[in-house]
């Protein structure tokens, strides 16, 4: 993986902690992601290259107004008053090379001194055991603070453990195998095979960057929400209110233009489209 800075940027030692988006069903990480950049300012400091990523090229994504930089698979945006650097990926990763691509974000990200990594990410809501009765969408987590997942903070803020998440079961026990670099050549799996129920979970993006990145000893949180495909604008806030818990960021004072301190990019002017012509109903 390659990283170009910017003319003029540094990387700053006084951002510690790290924020991406696990690309999965509905975009709910890379729109939470956007929202962030957006709320807290953030300026591109560099872009990142890898085999593993499909090209793709868009117009400036955060404004106010377009000012033709053009918009690049995988950026770096960091905000040194809020410690905190984002990463924001905008293409998928080729066909079975996503643990490849994790194992290069986690070698750049342990060799650029981060030492907590943030994963917001999103699941199938058809997966789902138990309906939650709430108007507010329920955060789920897995931490490496524990074997078992478990994290006391994340407990506190009111998360709940994705109880799917199990280093015991033959995916992940495999994955990780993978991501130190050791798989048990017996007992080898393609995660070109179809997935069954049980290995749903750790068949997603997020599954390869957490057990990656763990494997290279830094402290990871993936923080995850159900959803189905669809304008998933509201779930974004939520997720990205809840990154904020846990990073002890408050968007009330985000200088932002919306109730909360929230500042909606740019692109998401037509992220969804117009609404639908009223005169059908």
């Amino acid at each position: 993986m390659e990283f170009t800075l910017e003319e003029g940027r540094n990387l700053s030692a006084d951002c510690s902690s790290l924020l991406l988006p696990g690309l999965s069903i509905g975009n709910v990480g890379q729109l939470a992601v956007d929202l962030l950049i957006s709320s807290i300012g953030a300026k591109r400091v560099g872009f990142l290259d890898d085999p593993s990523l499909l090209p793709c090229v868009g117009n400036d994504a955060y404004g106010p107004e377009p000012e033709g930089v053009l918009a690049l698979p995988l950026e770096a945006y960091e905000s040194p008053p809020h410690a905190l650097t984002l990463m924001q990926q905008r293409s998928p990763v080729i066909k079975g090379m996503m643990v490849q691509f994790a194992k290069n974000l986690a070698d750049f990200v342990s060799s650029i001194g981060k030492k907590h990594v943030i994963i917001l990410s999103s699941l199938d809501s058809g997966r789902m055991k138990k309906i939650v009765a709430s108007s507010d969408m329920q955060v789920y987590y897995v931490s490496s603070t524990n074997n078992d997942g478990n994290d006391s903070d994340c407990e506190r803020l009111g998360f709940k453990r994705l109880e799917e998440y199990d280093p015991t079961q033959r995916r992940w026990k495999y994955l990780n195998e993978l991501a130190e670099g050791k798989p048990d050549q017996e007992d080898e799996l393609s995660f070109e095979d179809e997935l069954v129920h049980d290995d749903y979970y750790p068949g997603l993006p997020f599954a390869a960057l957490f057990s990656c990145c763990k494997a290279k000893g830094l402290k990871v949180t993936c923080l995850l929400c159900y959803c189905s495909e669809g304008d998933n604008i509201a779930d974004s806030f939520q997720l990205a209110d809840a990154a904020c818990k846990l990073l002890r960021l408050t968007p009330d004072k985000f200088s932002g233009h919306v109730e909360g301190g929230w500042n909606t990019p740019l692109s998401w002017q037509s992220v969804y489209g117009p609404p639908p012509d009223e005169s059908l109903f």
